[in-house]
């Protein structure tokens, strides 16, 4: 088997090069820089065959697919900045990448008869109710422009091809980029207060984690759609920032304060995050880890590896 991954700069795609090369999968990563752009850990990521493409270019794309024959391609790559995403100068630029690039990468995957893994987001739901999202339902009305795109990727994959896996995630922390442990990690150093919300639920998703999960999907037939975050229950982010700062022996103290109250984002966020993940184990796929056990093991990476950038 061989796998392109794209957007291995990000979180997810470096965790996913390793553990594809983890199990002697063939995998190739690409990004849109010249040359692999994260972090230098000495992990496969860093050291695996790397392509440049731009995948918001569609020539580009099928060039790199018709060049690597890949069997399947682990798509990672999109814009993740929520709130910038709602800014008009960024739209365009949103849409090329979340829309129009997951759409160059499935017409790819079609013509050369690869299979296809999207990762996409809670936000492509309204976030109302307490009931966890199923993977399959239809019941979508994205709260902002971020999650309509990720929205309009998941039917541009689903109606381009047949053998295609849509996982959606949610809360992403992992060793290479940025994200919520280590905005709190860092912020707590200079406050002795934070003030985070509590009325917003759902569950972290640890990278490498979930890298695990993806990898023997993508070994699999069992198409479809998939939730996957770890498991542990439905927390706020208030309870997840609590954890981080006892993980971490920090004495910060986290002031509980309501959406409406925190005020800030240009992006509104989905109250109800929560995601039904039964249908993993219905296909006969581990669950990741409780999220506590993945923060513990997180934060001890951070505190043991010299990482460069």
């Amino acid at each position: 088997m061989k796998v392109l991954v794209t957007g291995v700069n990000g979180q997810l795609g470096h965790d996913l090069m390793n553990e594809l090369a983890k199990k002697n999968i063939e995998c190739i990563g690409s990004d849109i820089t010249p040359e692999y752009g994260g972090i230098r850990d000495r992990s496969a990521a860093e050291r695996a065959q790397y392509v440049q493409m731009d995948i918001t270019n569609r020539e580009a794309v099928f060039d790199t697919v018709r060049e690597l024959r890949p069997s399947a391609i682990m798509h990672c790559a999109a814009w993740t900045a929520v709130d910038a995403a709602e800014e008009e100068e960024n739209r365009e630029k949103v849409y090329a990448v979340n829309v129009k690039g997951t759409d160059h990468i499935a017409g790819a995957c079609k013509l050369y008869n690869a299979k296809m893994l999207y990762l996409s987001t809670d936000y492509v739901f309204n976030g109302e109710g307490t009931t966890p999202w199923d993977p399959d339902c239809k019941d979508y009305a994205p709260l902002n422009y971020y999650g309509e795109t990720k929205l309009e990727g998941e039917k541009a994959v689903s109606s381009r091809l047949e053998r295609y896996f849509i996982v959606r995630i949610a809360w992403v922390f992992g060793l290479n980029g940025k994200n919520f442990v280590k905005t709190m990690l860092k912020l707590a150093d200079t406050h002795d207060e934070l003030s985070v919300v509590d009325d917003q639920i759902g569950t972290p998703t640890y990278t490498a984690d979930l890298a695990v999960l993806l990898t023997d999907m993508i070994q699999s037939d069992k198409y479809g759609y998939y939730h996957a975050t770890n498991e542990g229950g439905y927390i706020s982010w208030a309870d997840f920032a609590e954890a981080i700062m006892m993980e971490a022996g920090k004495a910060t103290v986290i002031k509980r304060v309501t959406t409406e109250e925190y005020g800030l984002s240009k992006a509104k966020r989905p109250f109800n995050s929560r995601l039904d993940k039964s249908k993993l184990t219905a296909n006969g796929f581990t669950p990741l880890p409780d999220w506590r056990d993945a923060l513990y093991r997180y934060i001890f990476e951070l505190n043991n590896q010299d990482l460069k950038f």
